[in-house]
């Protein structure tokens, strides 16, 4: 196993950029856990938190919407609960991961000052951190339900891909909003909105169904929407996703993660006059 390893090390440092990768990979292994026990510590669950709201959130509409848009799902309120509960697990991760991201920079400014570091192995620490929440606390649960529903170990699997879309969206927009956080510091003010938007212009809680179909072309603006109905497809009608929702899902995550990135690289040389 050892003999291994250093073979693997040593085939990476010599790669294009090896060492660059390697020493994300070795801060990242610092700087998640790190984020992850300041954020937990003392805490009774832990990161199991992250699951309490979407349940709560999950009852809550049953609740209020349940009866109403239980026809959009097959004359069911446990069709409808299960597809909120899913909503609402792309739509946390998105808000947190995100919300996170943003002020993650600046609020590593002294340390930047002091330690040369890759700046946007910042911003990935949140995102990352939020990864390993969701498949520790999450995924079980969703994986259970998709077992329970298609009856098919398969779909288990195939979870993972409309999963990476969303990672790929979230740190896309987690570089961006990070970068603009350095010379915007009321940004986040105006990213609560920004957040809220997204929330009601996806099919968390209501059928894509009911949108006039006018507006339809602008709800589809929103990049979580065919990761929200691919997700759905995989993990409650035990059926392969739509091909368009999945390319569009992973098309809109490259496209916001390269812009993303690109802005961030550009205005980077600025960060330190401002930190």
């Amino acid at each position: 196993m050892v003999i291994t390893r250093k073979k693997t090390v040593n085939f990476i440092d010599k790669l294009p950029l090896g060492e660059d990768v390697k020493r994300y990979w070795d801060l990242l292994s610092v700087l998640i856990p790190q984020s992850l026990n300041a954020r937990y510590r003392g805490s009774f669950l832990g990161v199991y938190w992250s699951l309490l709201n979407p349940l709560i959130m999950t009852g809550l509409y049953t609740a209020i919407f349940g009866a109403t848009f239980a026809s959009y799902f097959g004359d069911s309120i446990v069709n409808y609960m299960l597809a909120a509960f899913t909503g609402l697990l792309i739509i946390n991760f998105y808000n947190s991961s995100t919300t996170q991201a943003l002020s993650s920079v600046v609020m590593n400014g002294d340390l930047l000052n002091k330690i040369k570091l890759p700046v946007p192995v910042f911003p990935l620490a949140m995102i990352g951190a939020n990864i390993f929440q969701f498949m520790v606390g999450s995924f079980p649960l969703l994986a259970i339900v998709t077992l329970v529903k298609t009856h098919n170990p398969l779909n288990v699997l195939l979870l993972l891909f409309p999963f990476i879309a969303l990672v790929l969206v979230c740190t896309g927009v987690g570089f961006f909003v990070s970068a603009l956080f350095v010379f915007f510091r009321d940004l986040g003010y105006f990213y609560e909105i920004a957040t809220f938007i997204v929330w009601i212009t996806s099919p968390v809680f209501y059928p894509a169904e009911i949108i006039p179909a006018r507006v339809q072309p602008i709800l589809y603006l929103n990049p979580l929407v065919p990761i929200i109905e691919s997700l759905r497809e995989i993990s409650l009608n035990g059926a392969l996703p739509e091909l368009s929702h999945l390319m569009r899902g992973f098309l809109s995550g490259i496209i916001i993660l390269t812009l993303g990135w690109l802005f961030f690289k550009r205005v980077q040389s600025s960060f330190m006059d401002l930190l």
